[in-house]
Formats: C-alpha cells, sequence, structure tokens
C-alpha cells in the first residue's frame, strides 16, 4: 500500500479543512527538501495548447492549491500543469467555517469556500519563487464585497499583478460561492468583461499569454452557445469546463438528503461527471474548433481522462478524484494513457 493509502483512514477521521490545512503544512515541509524527484513524462503524453507545450495532458484543477503554495511537490508528482488560486486582488477569509464537506462513499465533495484567498500580491511574490519546467496557470476573481458592476476592476487588479508570474490566466466567473459571480457569464456582461482584460493584457504586452475562461455546469444549452459567441469573436485564447454544480439531482438517492443537510455549496467528484460531460460536448459543437477547451469536472482515471480527449479536449483537469485516490492516481492515468487502445 502507498503512503497515503495507509494514512487516509486517520486523514479522513479529521475535519475536511483540519485535513487539508494539515497536508499543506506537511506538504511545505517536502517541499522544503533540497532534491525532489524530476518527473519524467512519455513523449506520447505531451500536447500543445494555446501556444504552450504541456509535457502532459494532466493538470490539477484551480481550488486546491490556491496561493501557489506547494508548486515543486505537484511538479515532482508529475503534473503537467498546475492552475493555481481563485486568487482574489485583495485578501478576503471566504465564507464561515465549516465549509468543506466531503462524501467518500460516493467521491464526491462540496464546497462553499466563499474565495478564501492571501490577496494577488501575496500570491503574486510567491510565485516568483515557482520551479523551472512547470505550466503555471493562474485563475482570477473578484472580492465577494465587489458589486457586480465593478467587478472588471477586481480582475484587471489581480491580473496585473498574477499574470506576469504565470503562463497563462483564467477567468473564475463561475464559482457558486460568491454571491452574483455567475451573473458575469451573461453575454451582455461577459462581453465587456472580456474586452476589458483584452486590452489590458495588451497593454501589458502580454498578447501571447493565453486568457482563458471558466464555465459553470449548470447553464442551459442555449446560454452556453451565446457564450461560445462572445468567448470566440473575442478573441479570448480557451475555455475550461467546468466549475462545481448547484444541481443536486446529481447525488445518487440515498446520499441525496445527507448533502442536501449541509446546506449550500458546490458539489465535485464522480457524481459530476455525467453532467460536466454533457456540458463539455455541447460546447466543443459550438466551438467547432475555433477555441481549445480544458477539461474539467468528474474527472477520476485515465479512462475518463481519455475520453474527454477524444471528445475533443486539448487538456484536462483533475481534483476531487485526487483526495480520495492520492498521488498515485496521477501515474494510473498517465500509465493509462500510455497504454495501447484497443
Amino acid at each position: 500500500m502507498d503512503l497515503y493509502g495507509a494514512l487516509r483512514p486517520l486523514i479522513f477521521r479529521l475535519d475536511p479543512e483540519t485535513a487539508h490545512n494539515l497536508a499543506f503544512w506537511l506538504g511545505e515541509r517536502v517541499c522544503a527538501w533540497p532534491r525532489l524527484p524530476e518527473p519524467a513524462h512519455a513523449p506520447a503524453l505531451r500536447r500543445p495548447a494555446f501556444g504552450l507545450d504541456f509535457p502532459s495532458p494532466l493538470g490539477l484543477a484551480a481550488g486546491l492549491d490556491k496561493g501557489a503554495t506547494l508548486l515543486p511537490l505537484w511538479k515532482a508528482m508529475g503534473f503537467g500543469h498546475v492552475e493555481i488560486g481563485t486568487v482574489t486582488p485583495r485578501p478576503q477569509p471566504g465564507n464561515s467555517r465549516p465549509r468543506l464537506f466531503r462524501f467518500p462513499e460516493a467521491g464526491l465533495i462540496l464546497n462553499r469556500m466563499g474565495f478564501n484567498s492571501e490577496g494577488a500580491e501575496v500570491v503574486s511574490a510567491r510565485l516568483r519563487r515557482r520551479p523551472a519546467g512547470l505550466i503555471v496557470g493562474g485563475n482570477l476573481g473578484k472580492n465577494k464585497e465587489t458589486p457586480e458592476a465593478l467587478a472588471l476592476d477586481d480582475y484587471r487588479a489581480a491580473y496585473r499583478l498574477i499574470a506576469p508570474q504565470v503562463d497563462y490566466t483564467a477567468l473564475n466567473v463561475s464559482s457558486p460561492n460568491t454571491p452574483g459571480l455567475r451573473n458575469l457569464q451573461a453575454p451582455e456582461a461577459l462581453k465587456p468583461l472580456l474586452e476589458g482584460m483584452l486590452r489590458l493584457r495588451k497593454e501589458m504586452g502580454l498578447e501571447r499569454q493565453p486568457l482563458l475562461l471558466k464555465l459553470a455546469p449548470d447553464l442551459a444549452p442555449e446560454d452556453l452557445d451565446a457564450i461560445v459567441e462572445v468567448a470566440v469573436t473575442s478573441g479570448i485564447s480557451g475555455l475550461i469546463a467546468t466549475n462545481t454544480t448547484l444541481d443536486r439531482g446529481v447525488v445518487p438517492e440515498p446520499l441525496r438528503a445527507l448533502v442536501e443537510a449541509k446546506g449550500a455549496g458546490g458539489l465535485s467528484g464522480a457524481p459530476l461527471k455525467a453532467k460536466a460531460r454533457k456540458v463539455r460536448r455541447r460546447i466543443l459543437d459550438a466551438l467547432g474548433g475555433r477555441l481549445p477547451l480544458v477539461a474539467c469536472g468528474g474527472l477520476g482515471s485515465a479512462e475518463d481522462v481519455q475520453g474527454a480527449l477524444d471528445d475533443g479536449a486539448a487538456l484536462a483537469q483533475i481534483y476531487s478524484a485526487l483526495i480520495f485516490e492520492g498521488p498515485r492516481l496521477i501515474s494510473q492515468i498517465h500509465e493509462g494513457l500510455g497504454s495501447p487502445r484497443t
């Protein structure tokens, strides 16, 4: 049994956020080691996307390493890229606890963290010490108290600090845990937001740096089509789909009452897989190859990741499955992707 497998029963007895903080404390100790192993990706795993050369299609989704704390560890584990954040321009504590819940029997996580962030200035300083050879994306959001009408100001403030330190940026307008944030996905709100961000990218001389948009899985099909057209015509570099869902219908019936009793928040993990894939396929059909898409949401195996790539995704990201399966999942997915297909 691997070390994570041996420790898992102890970890899962702890409150989820306490376990998370403990894991990061231990991870920081590991990152301080003078020599961490260098990942060896098979050449067949390399994937070009957004003008970048990814050593593997498998990345770590935003939400786990919000402050770019464990980048050397993620690199040593073998991720092809890491998306840090969501980073807000100013520090904020997020929502009150408890705000994170695990349901191991279903591979499900419920969170209402609320963009807890150290703020862009702190994260930017930490990114200046990022390890070489790892592609890092910066996922950006607005502060909770910022009204929707001023959202662009927040995204621009975070971008100014984070973009020079990362390889790509992603705009998070799809978290369900910041009031009103998902309203920014509406085409009439999204168009000026993207235009404003692209102007700033040009002003900063970062035209070649990819700018992505992360979408929710709870949009109506016709709304997805409209958003895709805004994204394509705006000139951004690609899309990420999907974020967490508010749809309790994805939860198996015996567990649904327990999940609903925990209250508000977005759901991620295995129960999201079918819904997220359906949304991604709709987006890919609407895109018609005009922009790349990063698959995220419910992915937890080599078969899941290969399915997303076969659907047309350029890259894939995991998060919840890593919590339940541990670091061995990364090598298992890589081995599965490298195996001959029948």
